[in-house]
């Protein structure tokens, strides 16, 4: 089905709302991967570090399984999904930015608020 058809579903037939889904998919996984980054080289010590560098990216996990993936357990309203997004997203343009990459950071967080922008107002438009 697509947005044509009339009934609010989302427009999988345009090629630039399925590239804005994808690049929605890779900031979520380069966002756990940066926790993980700044976690591991957290300059708290070796335990520190470890438990950071598991824990941080594993909490983003399931705070977004939890309540900001589309098949979510619990199904927030519009602002709970954001929140959860910029603590999720934002957290890992932060951890770019603290691991001593400021310019990329800055981007990452830049390309992260447009394509979160675009991507739940084409997903929750009405028809």
């Amino acid at each position: 089905m697509t947005a044509s058809d009339g009934d609010g579903s989302v427009p999988w037939d345009r090629p630039w709302f399925a590239a804005n889904e994808v690049l929605a998919f890779v900031l979520e996984l380069v966002a756990i991967g940066a926790l993980a980054c700044w976690g591991f080289t957290a300059p708290e010590g070796v335990a520190a570090s470890t438990a950071l560098g598991i824990g941080a990216p594993a909490a983003a996990v399931v705070l977004w399984g939890l309540f900001a993936a589309p098949r979510a357990r619990f199904p927030l309203p519009l602002a709970g999904v954001l929140a959860v997004k910029t603590l999720v997203l934002g957290g890992g343009a932060a951890a770019v930015y603290g691991t001593g990459h400021p310019v990329a950071g800055v981007v990452l967080a830049a390309v992260t608020v447009v394509n979160t922008g675009c991507a739940e107002y084409y997903r929750r438009r009405q028809p």
